[in-house]
């Protein structure tokens, strides 16, 4: 128990504070005088760090900020709900919650510090929850900036063009999409299975957008219908947001030229565009990323079918909506009486543990019925007489460091095939006007802004860059979206932060409680010394999160008890009911379902408000903020003329929001 501020006074009665006793005359090196046994010279700071989820999320969204928000930690403006306000939270990353919070392979929850005392926070679980309850209430995003009579061309409408299009529109430019589809979406659309991207979900998402004021030209070919000359003409900026919807073939002798090898992305998009009913009877496909997984999966629910795919059509599936719950080919009797499950077999060079799809994708392709062969390299396309694909020679093989495998002699193989899918990566379609941008690998070149080399006014983000996530393509429209208005302004680009990512801003908050600090007018001081008291700053707070993610090690993890996940259900589908189910298989959270899984978010690196450096502060120097001067970030604070720098409000700050900082 802290000793009374009562028997402190009159102990102190008539006593001198003596920096140096009798006899010391040697003057001590400053470590030793810092770090002595349990107490030290320093006395507390709060400093704001970046979680490791934050600095795991390609799209850069304040997660911490959104979960502390559905927990209750941190409350939101009057007249606003705490299920709008973690929208407006989120989506100033992401306009996309709902489909990433399905779809995301979630690197979040792999750096979640919650893994070092249990599991990691279902952060994909509350995100689509978020997203689901948006479109539900009909939330809207942030409204359009002023105008500034500046337009900017954004060439493709998948999750690059549609986030640049919304942090653009957020800025007051005028954006029109231009797309060679009859919908927006990109891969979101056409690469992905609707079991998986709900269609009316993704539509309601990318309406919300375009209610920004956003123009789309669909059915365009740029290049084709449209030159780049025009373009540069027309509008102030271009935006390449192209995608990569050409897939690599396998690089083995017998590929090229043969009818029945396609690649994945050609596959999915067949299918997604409602032109493929079924597949032959025997399927590999080789890969063993997400893409391969779809593949693979929509194979098994397609089947074979004993029936050609002309006789297919006339079932009139092509009339049934594309945002059917049951899908266009799921249940119809007649169909599925002339079907049975495809033999479909997945490769992988990598082991299963290995493998760069998400796990839990994994794990329901083996349940549905998928054959996973791991650890072995295809070798050889095998061919009949009519040049027709029969079989895929494949052997047992390593890879290395880099990802080049080598064969292991004497364990080949054949797997026999009607079709062999390869979903081995993916590169740009820029012939037909745009061969200029090519950098002869199917990309387009960037330097570290998202400017296109060499080409004024010109701008790229996505997968054309390089292939990667959908959450990173999202994340590369706001950070282009942020170039292109600097090059509005003729302001020099200048370095991207370290962690760059959507931060906890203090003095918006501030703001937004009606609690912001003074205006600073240097002339009504008469003294610029001993300003800890003055209202114009706010004291002893450091924001570090531009450069800084907390670890573990920084946490005082003996503070959390271990609390199982709160898991949205799945409907997991066996081998012998995958056939015609393409119905949705994850099930949101509810509201208390998503506040007890975001209660588990330890707010590494942000004060959660534990009450434990007040509790534990032997000298009744840390208090809490007065009520009407609190809010997030701002529940505590230090009277430095009692703290006597023991530092054990920093040893039991469970976040580690509290560091040794201020010295003599």
């Amino acid at each position: 128990m802290a000793t009374p501020a009562e028997k402190i006074t009159q102990k102190s009665k008539g006593l001198t504070f003596r920096r140096y006793k009798e006899g010391d005359h040697k003057p001590q090196g400053w470590k030793e005088s810092i770090f002595q046994a349990s107490w030290s010279h320093k006395c507390p700071t709060y400093v704001h760090r970046t979680p490791p989820c934050q600095g795991s999320c390609p799209s850069g969204e304040d997660i911490r900020g959104w979960l502390g928000i559905v927990r209750g930690m941190e409350k939101p403006p009057a007249g606003t709900t705490w299920q709008e306000y973690a929208f407006q939270r989120l989506t100033n990353a992401n306009p996309l919650p709902a489909i990433m919070g399905r779809v995301c392979p979630a690197p979040c929850q792999k750096g979640c510090n919650r893994n070092t005392v249990d599991d990691f926070v279902g952060i994909n679980a509350v995100e689509q929850f978020i997203g689901d309850t948006a479109l539900k209430n009909g939330y809207k995003l942030a409204p359009p900036g002023p105008d500034t009579g500046k337009k900017v061309a954004i060439i493709g409408g998948g999750p690059a063009g549609l986030s640049a299009a919304y942090q653009l529109r957020r800025k007051g430019h005028a954006c029109v999409i231009f797309d060679d589809h009859e919908k927006l979406g990109g891969m979101m659309l056409y690469g992905i299975p609707g079991y998986r991207v709900p269609r009316d979900t993704l539509q309601g998402e990318i309406q919300r957008i375009l209610d920004l004021g956003v123009e789309t030209r669909l059915n365009t070919r740029v290049g084709r219908d449209v030159s780049v000359e025009q373009l540069e003409k027309e509008f102030d900026a271009v935006l390449w947001a192209l995608g990569c919807k050409k897939g690599r073939g396998l690089p083995v002798p017998g590929w090229e030229n043969t009818p029945n090898c396609i690649s994945g992305v050609d596959f999915l998009s067949e299918f997604n565009q409602q032109r493929k009913h079924a597949v032959p009877k025997r399927v590999i496909v080789v890969g063993g990323g997400d893409t391969s997984i779809d593949v693979a999966s929509v194979a098994r629910r397609l089947g074979y079918s004993f029936i050609s795919e002309d006789q297919v059509k006339n079932f009139g599936h092509d009339n049934v909506s594309e945002g059917s719950e049951i899908g266009y080919v799921a249940h119809d009797a007649a169909v599925l009486g002339v079907r049975e499950g495809a033999q479909v077999t997945l490769t992988s060079l990598f082991p299963i543990d290995q493998m760069t799809a998400a796990e839990h994708e994994i794990q329901d392709a083996m349940r549905e019925g998928v054959d996973i062969q791991a650890g072995v390299m295809p070798v050889e396309i095998l061919k009949n007489n009519q040049g027709l694909a029969t079989g895929l020679k494949m052997c047992k093989c390593t890879v290395d460091k880099k990802g080049i495998p080598s064969p292991i002699a004497g364990t080949e193989y054949v797997i026999e095939a009607d079709m062999i899918v390869s979903a081995i990566g993916q590169f740009g379609d820029l012939g037909e006007g745009l061969d200029a941008l090519n950098n002869g690998r199917g990309f387009i070149d960037s330097d570290p802004f998202y400017q296109v080399k060499g080409r004024k006014g010109h701008f790229v983000a996505g997968d054309i860059i390089r292939p990667h996530l959908l959450t990173t393509a999202i994340g590369h429209g706001a950070v282009v979206a942020n170039t292109i208005d600097r090059y509005f302004q003729q302001s020099e680009q200048v370095k991207r932060p370290k962690v760059d990512v959507h931060h906890f801003n203090l003095l918006a908050k501030l703001h937004e409680a009606e609690l912001a600090p003074e205006e600073f007018v240097a002339e009504a001081l008469e003294d610029l010394r001993g300003t800890h008291a003055a209202k114009f700053a706010v004291h002893n707070y450091e924001d570090r999160a531009a450069f800084e993610i907390i670890s573990p090690q920084g946490l005082f993890l003996g503070h959390f008890n271990q609390v199982a996940r709160n898991l949205r259900q799945e409907i997991h589908i066996s081998a012998d009911e995958v056939l015609g189910h393409f119905s949705e298989r994850m099930i949101g959270l509810t509201d208390e379902g998503a506040i007890t899984e975001a209660k588990r978010c330890m707010s590494c690196g942000l004060c959660f408000e534990c009450d434990n450096c007040v509790v534990f502060c032997p000298q009744e120097a840390v208090k809490r903020t007065p009520k009407k001067e609190a809010t997030t970030g701002r529940y505590v604070y230090t009277e430095y003329s009692r703290c006597i720098g023991c530092h054990i409000c920093a040893d039991v700050c469970p976040t580690g929001y509290i560091s040794m900082g201020l010295g003599e």
